[in-house]
């Protein structure tokens, strides 16, 4: 009957199947039981405990981080102090062993010692005047009793 011509299809079947090609397929859920679902809605909420929490955690947080950067400010503060400090011990050590070289560069002991025994009327010492101790303990002796006059 038709033969090997296409079938034209109605205006309304026409309209129908355009509808259908344009429209978007359907996402497929699949069932869900009511406890998982019950779940899921329960993991979306906040209850007022979990906000407390995240609340005093932020702000231990915030808390810490202050801390720390008050911390470190004031180690910097402190090693600027030290480096100040030590430039200036270094500064006075300086200036004391100047002080000390010119000090013993103005003095003359072939002077002192002129003067000593020309207008002093000292002698150098003998041999049998010098008594010599042997000190281990420290730098320095303690005299106890009076040295032998030999």
């Amino acid at each position: 009957m038709d033969g090997t011509a296409v079938r034209q299809l109605d205006v309304e079947e026409q309209t129908i199947r355009r509808e259908l090609s344009n429209a978007k397929p359907q996402e497929h859920t699949p069932e869900v039981s009511p406890a998982t679902q019950r779940n899921r809605e329960r993991a979306l909420q906040m209850n007022l405990a979990y906000v407390i929490f995240l609340t005093a955690a932020a702000v231990i947080t915030v808390f810490v981080c202050v801390n720390f950067l008050q911390l470190r400010a004031r180690n910097t503060i402190l090693q600027e102090e030290v480096a100040s400090l030590e430039a200036e011990l270094d500064s006075a050590i300086l200036e004391n062993d100047s002080e000390y070289n010119r000090v013993m560069n103005s003095v003359d002991l072939e002077h002192v010692k002129e003067v000593a025994i020309n207008e002093l009327g000292m002698q150098l010492a003998t041999a049998s005047q010098v008594v010599t101790y042997s000190v281990e303990d420290g730098d320095y002796v303690r005299q106890y009793s009076e040295i032998p006059a030999e």
